[in-house]
């Protein structure tokens, strides 16, 4: 039996340790207060008072505070929606209205605030002059992409409101001509889809999105005018018409090849064959560009012109005057081709009148 004593705790480091660690603990929430105060009073700041550039910023109707704020912060207009919302709270800041509101990263809380308080409007508008390119062949998803790229409108507004049938039906009682049979058509994706005229258009300041639409359906109605006639005679519906004039637009380059496609086209209309058009295909799976696979193919959409005959819903995008003389003046239609085929090394296109022949031409010069 061992009597000899123990060693007593070491009490003291104990105490240390817990001391230290306490210590640290309280640091660390003295430095996050204090790195979080001035966070807080930066927040209440502008965001940047050097940059004026103005964002179009939509509040939706029955916004919170709080989901404005986080609006607001989304759009990099202020620094923490969290501290926006503090900061309408504590100075009983209410009646914020539903709209669109141009607001710059350069204006106060308070200033941000009473603008939301007079409210917005109820479409969007444009801040100031500028202009926006459509080019020939984009379509209704590219020419978002360039309208939010140089004016205040966002891609989501301009899709949105594309797919507004009222709008539609609006411009349709204003363009009858032109948009009567666009807006009968069933299933189109977007309405105006065809109809909105390549060109470089001025985007006025206060001009609304509706009215820079209105613009580009005008232009289109314009050039069309002196040719409703001629489609009449040819027993073809606007719709049918711009939809080959679209396909015809991204299929060829060269105004000779582009004549030749629309008979070809119109050679198939004739005898009831598919118009089998990748380009059809590309729409309805949402692709710009793609090596198609037979599952692409078979895609069930009445936009797929490989499984359904006849014209489809309507156009795949914008056609330019080229191709609209193209479908109205075809070429060597009396040749009967059914087939054309690109040159994937020159670009020449070569026409053929039996699949056979097709096939051949396509081994030839597919490589």
């Amino acid at each position: 039996m061992n009597d000899s004593p123990q060693p007593k705790p070491n009490r003291g480091l104990g105490r240390k340790i817990i001391i230290s660690v306490i210590t640290i603990l309280v640091l660390l929430l003295v430095l996050t207060g204090i790195l979080g105060y001035r966070y807080f009073q930066n927040a209440l700041k502008p965001l940047d008072p050097h940059n004026k550039n103005v964002k179009q910023v939509h509040i939706p109707l029955g916004a919170s505070n709080k989901q404005i704020g986080s609006i607001l912060q989304n759009k990099k207009i202020v620094t923490s929606g969290m501290v926006f919302d503090y900061y309408v709270k504590s100075n009983n800041l209410s009646n914020f209205r539903a709209g669109y509101y141009q607001l710059k990263p350069s204006m106060s809380l308070k200033q941000i605030a009473k603008n939301l308080q007079k409210g917005g409007s109820d479409e969007p508008i444009q801040s100031a002059k500028g202009k926006v390119l459509v080019a020939e062949g984009a379509n209704v998803q590219q020419i978002g992409q360039r309208i939010a790229m140089t004016t205040d409108f966002s891609q989501a507004d301009f899709i949105k409101l594309m797919k507004n049938d009222r709008f539609a039906n609006q411009l349709a009682k204003k363009y009858p001509q032109l948009l009567t049979s666009a807006v009968k058509s069933k299933g189109t994706r977007y309405p105006l889809e065809g109809y909105l005229f390549p060109a470089t258009y001025e985007v006025k300041k206060n001009m609304s999105l509706q009215q820079l639409v209105d613009q580009m359906v005008a232009k289109t109605n314009q050039v069309m005018t002196p040719y409703y006639s001629q489609i009449k005679k040819k027993k073809m519906t606007v719709q049918h018409f711009m939809t080959l004039a679209s396909l015809v637009e991204k299929e060829g380059s060269k105004q000779a090849d582009r004549r030749k496609m629309a008979g070809v086209f119109l050679n198939r209309i004739a005898i009831n064959m598919p118009l089998q058009s990748d380009i059809s295909v590309l729409y309805a799976i949402n692709k710009e560009s793609k090596t198609l696979t037979n599952k692409d193919l078979k895609v069930n959409s009445p936009y797929n012109l490989y499984k359904n005959t006849g014209y489809g819903p309507g156009p795949f995008a914008n056609p330019s005057l080229s191709s609209i003389k193209a479908v109205l003046n075809p070429a060597q239609r009396s040749k009967k081709y059914l087939y054309f085929v690109a040159d994937t090394k020159s670009g020449k296109i070569y026409y053929s009148r039996t699949y056979v022949e097709h096939q051949q031409k396509t081994a030839k010069y597919m490589q």
